[in-house]
Formats: C-alpha cells, sequence, structure tokens
C-alpha cells in the first residue's frame, strides 16, 4: 500500500468516525468535521536505553514486543488507525522504519504548513500504539485554539494551531518533554481539556514493561464473537502460539494452511470405528481449530492483513469440515455395511458447502480492503435469526465430537451434521432475504483471518 493509498483511507476512516462529548472537545452538531486526518509526533527519549538492559531491540534501538519495534508498530498502528504520518522530534533519521525526521519544531511546524489544518496528537516515542485508543483519539474533534491532555501520556492540539504552538514549544531550546509540552500549552492556550476515559496508553519504559505490553497487546486479541469454549480454552492457547511465533518469519497465511493440513489429516480417523482412532481425529480437529486462531492473531500482531488470507481463512475452515463430514460417512458406511450413512455425509457436506458459498457470494465476494472479511452470515447482524445463526455457526461443537469419539460414537453427531446443515442453509437463505444484497465496494471488510 502507497503511501497515497494511507492517506486516501485516513481521510476516509477519519470523516466517518467523528464524535465529541468532553470540555474542550467539540460535537459534531456545533462544528464542522475536521479536513485532514491527524498527525502522529512523537518525542525522542532524552536517553539511549541502557545496552544491558534485558530485552531484545530491533535496528533502531527500541525494544521489539511480539515481533516489531516499538517505533514500528507505532508507525504501522498509526496508519491502520487513519493517522496521515508520524515524525520523531529529535530522534534522527528513522525514513527507513517509515517516520519523517524532524529536528526542532520550528522545522515540524515548516513540514505541515503545506497541508490543510490538521489535528496534531503528542505522546512519547516509548508509547505502546494500540489501534483501539489511536482510532478513539483520531476522531476527536478539538475546539479551536484549545487543547485535550492525559497528563505525561498524550496531548491533543486543534487543526490550525500547529504553528502557534510551534512558536510556543520552539522557545528557549525548544520543549523535549511532554510534560514541558504541557507546561507550554497550558501558558499559551488555556487549561486542557480531559480526555475519555477509555482512552489508556500505556509508557514502555522498563524491561517488566515489555510483557505488560505484549499481556496487553494480546488481550486485546480475544473476540466478542468467540464461542464459550473457544474464549475459554482454545484462544488462551492460541495465544501463547501466537506470541512465540510474532518473533518469527511465519506468515499468518503459512498458518492458515498448517492449520488446514491438520484438520485435513483428522478426518481419515474417522473412517475407523475404533474408539482411539475417532479420538485421534477428533484431537486433530481440535488443534485445527486451535491453529485456526493463530493466523488471525499473527495478522492483526504483525499488521498482515490481506483479502486473500481472509479468502484462504474462510474456505480452509470448511474444506476441513466437509472432510470430517465425508469421513464420518464413509465410516460409519463401512461399518454397518450399509450405504445408507453415505446419505448423511452428503447431507453436511453440501449444507456445509451451500451456506459457505452463498455468504461468500453475498457477503465478502464484492469486499475489499484490509478489515474483517468474514464477521457474520448476514448483512444485519442485529437480528434474531442472525444472531442465533451466527452462534450455531461457532465450533464448539468440536468438543461434543470429542466426547462422542471417546466411545467410538462420532458417527451420531454425523446425524445431527446431517440434518443440521441443509437446514441452516436454507435459514441463512430465509435470512439474506429479509434484507437487500450489498452493492460492490459498499462495505468496509477483508482481513487475512476471522479468527
Amino acid at each position: 500500500e502507497t503511501a497515497q493509498d494511507y492517506d486516501r483511507r485516513a481521510k476516509s476512516s477519519i470523516s466517518n468516525r467523528r464524535r465529541g462529548g468532553v470540555p474542550g472537545v467539540a460535537r459534531a452538531d456545533r462544528e464542522p468535521p475536521m479536513s485532514e486526518a491527524p498527525v502522529l509526533i512523537l518525542l525522542a527519549r532524552s536517553a539511549a536505553p541502557s545496552p544491558t538492559a534485558d530485552v531484545a531491540r530491533g535496528l533502531d534501538r527500541d525494544p521489539i514486543i511480539l515481533g516489531l519495534s516499538l517505533i514500528q508498530r507505532t508507525v504501522l498502528a498509526s496508519r491502520r488507525a487513519g493517522f496521515a504520518q508520524v515524525f520523531l522530534l529529535g530522534g534522527g533519521d528513522r525514513r527507513a522504519t517509515g517516520i519523517a525526521p524532524a529536528a526542532d519544531w520550528t522545522s515540524l511546524a515548516a513540514a505541515l504548513s503545506s497541508a490543510c489544518p490538521t489535528p496534531l496528537i503528542i505522546a512519547p516515542a516509548d508509547i505502546l500504539a494500540e489501534g483501539g485508543w489511536l482510532e478513539r483519539v483520531a476522531s476527536m474533534q478539538i475546539q479551536p485554539a484549545a487543547w485535550a491532555a492525559i497528563p505525561n501520556r498524550i496531548v491533543v492540539l486543534a487543526p490550525g494551531s500547529a504553528a502557534d504552538a510551534a512558536r510556543e514549544l520552539d522557545k528557549d531550546g525548544g520543549a523535549r518533554e511532554l510534560a514541558d509540552v504541557e507546561a507550554r500549552l497550558a501558558h499559551r492556550f488555556g487549561p486542557r481539556a480531559p480526555i475519555s476515559a477509555d482512552i489508556v496508553p500505556m509508557i514502555v519504559e522498563t524491561p517488566a514493561d515489555v510483557g505488560v505490553a505484549e499481556r496487553r497487546l494480546l488481550k486485546s486479541l480475544v473476540k466478542d464473537t468467540d464461542g464459550f469454549m473457544a474464549r475459554h480454552v482454545e484462544r488462551p492457547i492460541s495465544l501463547q502460539i501466537s506470541r512465540r511465533l510474532a518473533g518469527t518469519g511465519i506468515t499468518p497465511n503459512q498458518m492458515s494452511l498448517i492449520s488446514v493440513a491438520v484438520g485435513i489429516c483428522g478426518g481419515p480417523f474417522f473412517l475407523s470405528s475404533r474408539p482411539l482412532m475417532q479420538t485421534l481425529g477428533a484431537l486433530l480437529f481440535l488443534a485445527h481449530s486451535i491453529l485456526d486462531g493463530c493466523d488471525g492473531e499473527l495478522a492483526r500482531l504483525k499488521f498482515q492483513q490481506s483479502r486473500w488470507g481472509g479468502v484462504l481463512d474462510f474456505w480452509g475452515d470448511n474444506v476441513v469440515h466437509t472432510v470430517i463430514f465425508a469421513c464420518m460417512g464413509v465410516g460409519w458406511s463401512l461399518a454397518a455395511d450399509s450405504p445408507w450413512p453415505l446419505a448423511l455425509g452428503a447431507a453436511a457436506v453440501l449444507g456445509t458447502l451451500g451456506s459457505a458459498g452463498f455468504v461468500y457470494c453475498r457477503l465478502m465476494r464484492s469486499k475489499d480492503g484490509d478489515d474483517t472479511l468474514f464477521t457474520s452470515v448476514s448483512d444485519a447482524p442485529e437480528r434474531p435469526l442472525t444472531r442465533l445463526l451466527d452462534s450455531a455457526s461457532r465450533r464448539d461443537f468440536i468438543y461434543l465430537v470429542i466426547l462422542l469419539a471417546l466411545f467410538g460414537r462420532s458417527s451420531w453427531f454425523l446425524v445431527m451434521a446431517g440434518i443440521g446443515a441443509p437446514i441452516y442453509f436454507v435459514l441463512v437463505l430465509f435470512a439474506a432475504r429479509r434484507q437487500p444484497s450489498l452493492k460492490a465496494g459498499g462495505s468496509t471488510v477483508a482481513s487475512a483471518s476471522n479468527p
């Protein structure tokens, strides 16, 4: 993605997220929307990091957090949150990391003078960039000649005030610490306005902070759509796997392929009627589900989302399900020496592929971008029927497969799948008839992975 693409997406993103509601921050019904995406200004640390600190560091000497240095993570996270540009004040030339250098506040004001008025967010270079608080800060509307701040964390300046602020901040050698920035802005513009309490940035200053930052980023990967067992069993395991893989060269798409391969390998075990063989197949099915969470986690941690990754993940899951159902049908048919279980297997396979194909064609094929490709079986996820269908699509059923396989009765699950999958397909069609189809390009969607 080019810088122009980032700028265009940033402006669109900010335009769609305007909100207000705290003193000194303009409400949307009183102030016109800001025309430009915000700019992030990082204040370089006053002292170089200790070479003896027990923390892995990148080429820019910043600590590595889940595979990316602080500066890299800040640049990528801010772009994804809709920021137009990131500057580093007094930290040397970091263009290799995608960050623009600025020797002092005057040169920074000159660099911004050719652009339309834009809000400025000032923070220490040691701040942990996270999409949640970055997006909320980016969507704030600051009143003219006002500023807002979280002390010793972030400062937000209104559009058009960059020149006045730069003159004040450049006096007497220039403000290099955030506390000094806040004091000078208070002198120039008056008392600060508060920032919403749900914006809580973290500063990474010590080796212990690195571990806290990693846990914080991993926690943000837990999704509201996770089923009960996925949230309490699979997600904790997949997060630990992703934590160890984040610093390696393994890509999210490679994890998708590994997950699919593991799931497919579990299928042939259901050809046997022996409890041990079926249990091994069920455990491989569970391992597939756990690993399937890693591709999306890695994609979000390393900012490697892609439409192709989303398609691979969606269809990979459905291929694994069809292989499992088909092998269950064939295994039961062999054990019973009768062809009728094949009909149940075929019904489960066709129902699964029918639902997947319809959802893909209706909701996913026309989508582009780099957000989530698949979030619901319908474009009206708030409706009761859609919520029911989305709940039914969670993979907590794998634990029932494991329980039945322990007794060599995984075929019993095929009865439920052979009846339930076609009914599910019919309900998906019915839900789709109650709302208009999406227009091409009319939605924000597409990610490396749903999990």
